[in-house]
């Protein structure tokens, strides 16, 4: 509650008034409410809405620069909320990194005494601490830049500057408010395709704060919509673009490209039939014939994708007394579960069907055109 004296604004928010009403009835404006929900270890969670939901003034609220009205805000256990000004600092110091959107940086300071700032509020000794903002430049590509003025950098470089500091001090959760918003296009995609190859580098949680829906659907494992100070819908971004909670959801997402969105996971079927290695031609055949398909996927007893046969292929093998091992093609376009559709199409134009098989070449599943073709439709239902 943005008031000094927010007691019977909250008695009409619990008895069910709206935002609105509270405003008409006390004149005291609602920034957020009933607002609960988990952001777990290692993902990253983006919380997204227009000017004025509340993203931004729930970031604040989970390292106290806003102090919460009513509620809790609990890292591993420990209530921020009620925590003392030293428990504040210590929890700030150790487990919280920020990020901001106009970067924050100190012009007439070298790029690793910026990095290193942070430590140094921290008493860390200078060797330590520049050992420490090195790495964290080195991360972040800038290594080469370390005595250069941050204000000889383009706008993308200070993003990196200002997300080294917040890596330097090691924190467990990095809160970035619109960090990307201010880059220009270009340069905002180079520094998402960064923060992705970091955060799988690094396994930080991260809270993203993001107003660009496109955006938030590359970046976030879940994305949190925010709505007038509530929680419009909490889910994955698949999750949201199937099945949005409300009008004002499907208003939100409305013309997204949902091939950039789903994955050969969500379209993919069960991959049956499947031959042995180990069987003979006339058993792949016996399976193309009582399935009434052209081809089939040759697979060894774990399931490991070793390639395709063609009826063609198997019926001359048998003529010229091949084995199946000899006539089968095992150079074939493979996808991966998290590959998006958007790079699919155009090889399930030519290959289907397509094989998905997981890192160490498990055959997942199988991707046929239509399944792909049925899942951008439903867009249009």
């Amino acid at each position: 509650m943005f008031s000094k004296k927010p007691q019977k604004a909250l008695s009409l928010l619990k008895n069910g008034a709206s935002k609105h009403e509270v405003l008409e009835k006390t004149g005291q404006n609602v920034g957020l409410y009933n607002i609960n929900f988990d952001i777990y270890e290692g993902e990253i969670f983006v919380i997204m809405g227009l000017s004025g939901s509340g993203k931004s003034t729930l970031l604040r609220c989970i390292n106290r620069l806003i102090n919460p009205t009513d509620g809790h805000i609990l890292i591993d256990g420990d209530d921020i909320a009620t925590a003392s000004s030293e428990e504040l600092r210590e929890i700030r110091r150790q487990k919280l990194g920020m990020v901001f959107q106009n970067f924050a940086l100190i012009p007439h300071r070298s790029v690793l005494d910026n990095v290193a700032y942070g430590l140094e509020i921290q008493g860390v000794s200078k060797e330590e601490r520049y050992e420490n903002a090195m790495e964290a430049i080195e991360t972040v590509g800038l290594k080469g830049y370390e005595s250069s003025k941050t204000s000889q950098l383009s706008g993308g470089m200070q993003q990196r500057v200002g997300l080294a500091r917040a890596l330097a001090t090691d924190p467990d959760i990095l809160l970035m408010d619109e960090a990307f918003s201010a880059l220009d296009p270009l340069i905002r995609s180079e520094m998402q395709d960064e923060l992705l190859a970091l955060e799988d580098k690094m396994q930080k949680t991260i809270v993203f704060i993001s107003h660009d829906l496109d955006e938030s659907l590359k970046l976030g494992d879940r994305i949190m919509i925010m709505n007038d100070g509530y929680i419009a819908q909490i889910g994955t971004a698949e999750e949201i673009l199937t099945n949005p909670a409300d009008d004002y959801v499907s208003k939100f997402v409305a013309g997204v490209d949902r091939s950039k969105i789903f994955t050969a996971e969500a379209v993919m079927k069960r991959a049956e039939p499947v031959v042995s290695i180990n069987s003979g031609l006339k058993v792949a055949l016996q399976l193309m014939r009582e399935h009434g398909i052209s081809s089939i996927f040759v697979v060894a007893r774990d399931k490991t994708l070793k390639g395709i046969i063609t009826v063609d292929a198997a019926v001359e093998g048998l003529k010229q007394n091949k084995t199946l091992q000899e006539v089968m093609v095992e150079d074939i376009p493979v996808a991966h579960p998290d590959t998006p559709l958007n790079e699919l199409i155009p090889i399930i134009e030519n290959t289907s069907p397509l094989p998905v098989a997981s890192e160490d070449n498990k055959l997942r599943g199988i991707i046929v055109r239509g399944s792909v073709l049925g899942a951008l439709a439903i867009e249009e239902v």
